[in-house]
Order: C-alpha cells, then structure tokens, then sequence
C-alpha cells in the first residue's frame, strides 16, 4: 500500500466519491481508469481480449463483452486495494467507450438477432456505394447504416425484428443505466450527423425509410437509433442491475452518474487534447486513423474520408485505415520467439525497443523491401480480404534494419494515401497533430516515421496518458466538474492539459523523400496484391 500525503488525498477522494471512471473497449483490451480532482489517473485495471472471424465475419461475444468487463473492472477494484488499502465502493461519475462502427441489432426481448459485426468487416460494399450516392454523402463499409442496409439487400431474416441498432459503447451503457444513448461522436459513426442540429441528418433519415419503404419493415430508422447526446450532457445513472453487471460482488454503489458512452475516436481526440479546430492527432493500434477537426465542410465527397464529429459535436475529416500494427506485432512476436529460443530472454518491451531501434538505421526508402499488412480488408486502397505480404526484388537490400523499417512504414503507408487526399486535395490546414497508442511507445521511431508520412510536425507526451480509456473518464469528469458556458475544448485547455508536456519531432527532408518512395511502391504493388486475394 502506498503511503505518505500523496496517498492520503487519493484514499480520501476514492472513499468520498471525487473520482472518476473511464472504461473503453478496446481492439486487444478492455481498459479500466480512475482519475482523482486532479483529473490523473490514480489507478488502472485491464482485460486482453481477441476479435474472432466466425462464418466470415469479424466479431466479439455477448459473453466475451461481459467477462471481459468484469474481469477488467475486478482488476481495477485490486488495484486500488492494492495501492490505498480501500474498496471502490462508489465513483463521481463514470464513462463507456469503445471501438465505433459495426453493427449491434436487438429485437423487442433486447436480445442480440445476430452476432456482433465490428468495424474490422468489409462486407456492406454495395449498400455503402448505394447510400453514398443517395445522401450525397460519403458512407464509409463501417458505419452502422452500412451494415443495416447490406442486410437488407441480403434479404436477412433479422431484420424485420428489430427494434433497436447501437454500437458496442452504447449497448454496455444501456445495459448500465437503461438508457438507449450515445455519444454525438460515436453516433456520427452510425448514421450522418447534421452540424447544426447536433442530432442525425434528418433528410438522409426520411431518404433512407422511403429507400426501404417497399420492405413493409414495422420500424423506422429514427425509431431504432440510439438518442444522440453530446459532451457533457447527463446520460442516466446506474441501476442496481447495472452495477452488479459491473461488479458481482457487489461492492460498488448504484446511483452513479454517466456521461454519453463515446466511440475510440472521439475519446482519442479528448486524450490528447484534439478537439479544437485545425487540431488532429493519429491513433495507431489494431487498426490506424487520423482525426482532424475542420473549419469548415469538405469541397467535395471523397471515399477515403469520413466525415464524423467530435464529442462536442464539431466536424472531424477521419482518415480510418483497417490495418495498422498487427502484422508488425506479430513479426515482433516471432522475433522475440526467437529470442527466447536462443536463451537470450523474452522480455517483449525489450524486443521491441530494439527492433525499432533497428528500424533507425535502414534505409530512407527501406531498400527497396514492401509490405502489406492487410490482416484484414481495406477499402482506402480497395482489398475486401487481407493477405499479409512480405516481398522483395533479387537486388534490394535485406538487412533487419531495413525490414523493421519496412513494416513500421507499411504499418502508415495506408495512412497517408487517405491523408494525402485530405492535406493536398482540399488544402487542409493543421496547427498541431499528436500522435498516440502503442506504436508510439519507443520514443522517436514511429513518431520520426509519422511525420515523414504526412510531412507535417508530430508531437507525443504525457498528454495521452492512458489512452482512450483516461479520455473517456475526463469526458465523466467534464459531465461533473464543468463550470457554466464551459465548452470541452476550453475545460480540456484551462483544467486537464495546461503545462503539458510533449516533444515535437519535424519531418526530415530525406525520409519525406525516402517514405514518398516507398508508398509509390506500396501503391504501384497494390494491383498484385489484390490478384493473390482474387485467386486465393
């Protein structure tokens, strides 16, 4: 147990409630986070979980959901006995976030009518053609409205039953609080979000029920979307059912309040203090994007860009990219096998940090190694399926350097074709991008290759604390301590991010040039690439 003054005022907010709590659903992990006054963590908890691909579709158990969340919140619970000697028995207010999109559809029992189809699918190509040409808006395979409508085309049986769609962040907060509610952010990854209004895009609404009107369907699109909420705005309590749900052993309170459950992108935005105008930042993990709030719409309708909102509710261009570092990892992982075989140890941080070490020393254009990391499809660049792909000509330069720098640049490639469209096509202008996740945590390696891929200065620091799941406990902590007239960029600047610390890295010259290269490459192989899917 920790002691000293320190620990003192901590112990004292935990047992009167002056915390709050952020929970987000990860990809790999479920990730639980406590913050005291000062709005720093105090404690963590955590589940490692894995996305499955059952009949074709990627996709998470109700039950998996459900022990993951309990396991991570019980892990959470230890930590804080663990370090001050309490239970959690309340918090000041509480938050749900997880990855957007997908597809979450439940009849009138509130029973799931199909599994769960996560982000990770690229099956609703023809309904997101189709939707974008009748909104005249850009419908990314991802969003909700995708998958509804591609069910409809395939004739599924479901449909007809339901009587509620939410994403995995609103499913876990309504079956906390009651509450069938979501968060603008996340919801803009459901159905459009008109600006205005802060609420869906009600002409493409009234659009898509006479597009389906045929069907005889008893349900209307407005009638089973989740009401849209945003930053700040009270989201329901939890019940009794809700907080057993959370903690069986029934130590922590009903009674909490809840702020709108959010997707991984708006909560990114929080984290790393993203939410004003001409700010951006990069997420990388399982999958990669970058969120750039705009001062105004886009010129044009552009596939490789989403428009959404941040929590507050103003325009984001999204640049999502299916697949970011699992296929680096996994050559990590057979590295650090290696390593292990060899009897030097198999401490992953280690193996890490030096294999991106390495990746310093290859050459600016990887000397002439490519490749994919398409574990799954990728509608930026057209790939319904992944086919991960290593390849090489008799006279490139195979050494490790070159290879680990290949696979973190492969990891951005997709990145910035989406990003070139947005900087280059529309003249997007950014006062600041910041970068956080995973593969930003060797200090310098993948921050120095970012900012060769989009030629703009990358930041990292401590602002991102701990990720998505500290994003979505400020987002709590913002819904309670929020002063009048207060608007989320402002609360972030003057109470959470005031005196941070971040190091700025500027794009060097030769590895613009380098990464240019390489993405040439990566682009000109791409027909390959989708002939080895077509005949596999």
């Amino acid at each position: 147990m920790i002691d000293g003054p320190a620990a003192t005022s901590i112990r004292e907010a935990i047992e009167s409630g002056r915390t709050a709590l952020g929970i987000e659903f990860g990809s790999t992990r479920i990730k639980a986070v406590l913050i005291g006054p000062d709005n720093q963590p105090v404690a963590t908890g955590s589940h490692d979980w894995e996305n499955q691909f059952v009949n074709r579709v990627w996709t998470y158990s109700v039950d998996a959901v459900w022990a993951g969340l309990q396991d991570c919140y019980a892990s959470l619970a230890a930590d804080v006995r663990e370090r001050y000697g309490v239970p959690l028995a309340t918090v000041g207010a509480l938050g749900v976030s997880a990855m957007m999109h997908g597809y979450m559809a439940f009849d009138a029992a509130g029973d799931l009518l199909v599994p769960f189809r996560t982000w990770r699918n690229t099956i609703t190509g023809e309904a997101a053609a189709e939707l974008s040409e009748l909104f005249g808006h850009n419908i990314p395979q991802r969003w909700s409205i995708a998958h509804l409508y591609q069910a409809i085309l395939n004739g599924e049986e479901h449909v007809a039953a339901i009587t509620h769609l939410n994403t995995l962040a609103g499913y876990v907060h309504w079956q906390l609080t009651g509450q069938k509610v979501l968060g603008v952010g996340d919801a803009s990854g459901m159905f459009p979000i008109d600006i205005a209004t802060g609420g869906y895009n009600a002409a493409m609404v009234t659009q898509f029920d006479d597009q389906v009107a045929a069907k005889g369907f008893d349900w209307t699109l407005a009638g089973i979307l989740p009401d849209v909420l945003p930053a700040g705005a009270a989201a329901g309590t939890l019940t009794e059912a809700g907080a057993l749900l959370l903690d069986p052993s029934g130590t922590l309170q009903a009674g909490v309040q809840l702020c709108p459950p959010e997707g991984d992108a708006g909560t990114g935005m929080v984290a790393t203090n993203s939410v004003a105008r001409r700010t951006g930042n990069v997420s990388a993990g399982t999958s990669i994007f970058a969120m750039v709030v705009l001062e105004h719409d886009l010129a044009a309708r552009h596939s490789e860009l989403d428009l959404v909102t941040t929590p507050a509710g103003d325009l984001v261009a999204m640049v999502h990219c299916n697949n970011g570092a699992s296929e680096l990892n996994a050559w990590v992982g057979l590295f650090g096998e290696f390593a292990t075989r060899l009897g030097a140890g198999g401490d992953t941080n280690a193996v890490f940090e030096t294999l991106f070490r390495a990746a310093l020393e290859g050459e600016a254009d990887c000397g002439g190694l490519l490749s994919y990391n398409y574990l799954s499809g990728e509608h930026i660049t057209g790939l319904h399926e992944g086919r991960p792909l290593f390849t090489r000509t008799p006279d490139s330069q195979f050494s490790l350097a070159n290879f680990m720098r290949t696979h973190l640049y492969a990891s951005l490639s997709t990145l910035r074709i989406g990003m070139n469209v947005l900087l280059k096509d529309e003249a997007v202008e950014l006062d600041s991008m910041f970068a956080h996740g995973g593969l930003f945590k060797t200090k310098g390696v993948a921050q120095r290759f970012l900012a060769a891929a989009l030629d703009t200065p990358v930041s990292v620091g401590d602002i991102a604390g701990e990720g998505g799941a500290w994003g979505i406990a400020l987002l709590a902590a913002y819904l309670r301590d929020k002063a009048e007239g207060q608007d989320l960029a402002a609360y972030l600047g003057e109470r959470v991010f005031a005196g941070a610390a971040l190091e700025s890295v500027d794009p060097d010259p030769a590895d613009v040039a380098g990464f240019t290269t390489y993405v040439e490459r990566f682009s000109n192989g791409l027909p390959i690439e989708q002939a080895a899917v077509a005949h596999s």
